[in-house]
C-alpha cells in the first residue's frame, strides 16, 4: 500500500504542477517556437510552453524529502539527499536561463558539471566496480576514480536524455521505464533496497503524470532543464542502488549508443557536437521512413523495456552480452539508416 500511495500521489501532484507550470510559462512567454523558426532539430507547428521539467522536479523532490524516512532506510542519510536536490535545483536553473535566454554551449554546460559537484560533494561515491567476468574490482585508495566514473556517468546520461528530446513524450517515456526497472530490481530478494525502490518508482509516477500533456501532440515540452534532470536522476539512482549502471545501460541503451554515434558522425564531419544541430539521430530517420511521432516513441519504448527487463534475469555476465548485442543491433542500425536522407 506504501508503494501504491506513493505512486498515486506523485501522479497526482505532477499533473496537477504541470498545469500550473504550462501557464506560468504561457504567461512569461517561456517557449518554444515552432518547426523553421527555432532551429534544424524541431519538427513541431505550433509554439510549445516550456519549463515543464519543473514541475517532476518540484512534484519529486517534494515528495522525496517528505518521505525521506523511508529514502533514509538503507545507507543514505541527509547528506546524499542534500547533494542530490541541490544538483537537481541546479540543473532546473541553468535550463530555466537558457529556456528564457538560449544560454551558448560554454554556457550551458556550467550547470551539469555543478550538478555532479554536489552530488560528489554530498558523499555519494562509488567504491567498488563489478567485473562482468566474475568477482569485484575495489577502488581501494583510489577513490578519485570513483568520483572520475560518477563525473562521467551523470554527465553521459544527462546529455543522452537532452539529445534524446526530439520528439514528443520520448524522454518522458524512457525515463519512466527506467524507474520501473530501478523500482522492480530492488525489490528483489538478491538486491532488495526498500529505499531506492521508492524513489525509482516515484520517478515512474512523475514522468507518467507529465507524458500525459507531453504525448503527441505535446501540451508542454519537457524544457532544457527537464531533459537534462531526467537523466540526471536516472544516473543517480542507478549509483546510489550499489552501482546498478548496467540496469540502466541496458535500458537506456538505443539512445546512448544513438548520442555517442551523434558525437562521432559530426566529429567527423567537423562540427562542434554541440553547437550543430540536424536530424539525423535515430527517432529522425524513423520520422523519415514514415513512421509517425507515437510509432517512434513506440518503438524507443519497447527497446527500453525488453531490455530492461531482460536485466532483470541476468547476472552480470548475461548483462554484459545483453550490452553487446545492443551495440550490435545500433551498428546494424546505423548501416541501415545510412542511406535515408534527413535535413
Amino acid at each position: 500500500m506504501f508503494y501504491f500511495s506513493i505512486f498515486i500521489a506523485g501522479l497526482a501532484l505532477a499533473i496537477i504542477l504541470t498545469l500550473a507550470v504550462k501557464k506560468i510559462a504561457l504567461y512569461f512567454k517561456i517557449v518554444d517556437s515552432p518547426a523553421g523558426q527555432g532551429g534544424e532539430r524541431k519538427i513541431h507547428l505550433q509554439t510549445i510552453p516550456l519549463l515543464g521539467g519543473a514541475a517532476i522536479f518540484l512534484a519529486y523532490f517534494l515528495i522525496l524529502f517528505l518521505a525521506r524516512g523511508h529514502f533514509f532506510s538503507g545507507p543514505l542519510a541527509w547528506p546524499q539527499l542534500l547533494g542530490f536536490g541541490a544538483g537537481a535545483l541546479i540543473i532546473m536553473i541553468g535550463g530555466l536561463l537558457d529556456d528564457k535566454y538560449n544560454l551558448r554551449p560554454w554556457q550551458q554546460i556550467i550547470f551539469p558539471l555543478l550538478a555532479v559537484v554536489a552530488v560528489i560533494l554530498g558523499g555519494v561515491n562509488i567504491a567498488k566496480l563489478t567485473n562482468p567476468f566474475g568477482g569485484v574490482i575495489s577502488l581501494g585508495a583510489f577513490s578519485f576514480v570513483g568520483s572520475l566514473i560518477i563525473a562521467v556517468w551523470l554527465l553521459g546520461m544527462m546529455y543522452t536524455t537532452k539529445l534524446l528530446d526530439g520528439v514528443d513524450g520520448l524522454v518522458t517515456g524512457v525515463s519512466a521505464i527506467g524507474g520501473l526497472i530501478i523500482f522492480l530490481f530492488t525489490l528483489t530478494t538478491r538486491y532488495y533496497q526498500p529505499n531506492i525502490a521508492f524513489a525509482a518508482l516515484l520517478l515512474t509516477a512523475v514522468c507518467l503524470g507529465f507524458l500525459i500533456f507531453n504525448w503527441h501532440p505535446a501540451k508542454i515540452f519537457l524544457g532544457e532543464g527537464g531533459s537534462l534532470l531526467l537523466g540526471f536522476i536516472l544516473g543517480v539512482l542507478a549509483i546510489i542502488s550499489g552501482g546498478k549502471i548496467a540496469i540502466a545501460l541496458l535500458v537506456m541503451g538505443i539512445p546512448i549508443l544513438d548520442v555517442a554515434w551523434t558525437i562521432l558522425r559530426r566529429l567527423l564531419a567537423g562540427h562542434n557536437p554541440f553547437r550543430f544541430a540536424d536530424q539525423k539521430h535515430l527517432h529522425h530517420r524513423l520520422l523519415a521512413l514514415g513512421l509517425s511521432q507515437r510509432q517512434t516513441v513506440l518503438v524507443f519504448y519497447l527497446f527500453s523495456l525488453a531490455f530492461g527487463l531482460a536485466g532483470l534475469f541476468l547476472q552480470s555476465r548475461g548483462k554484459f552480452w545483453a550490452l553487446v548485442i545492443l551495440v550490435v543491433i545500433m551498428s546494424g542500425v546505423v548501416v541501415g539508416f545510412s542511406r535515408v536522407k534527413t535535413a
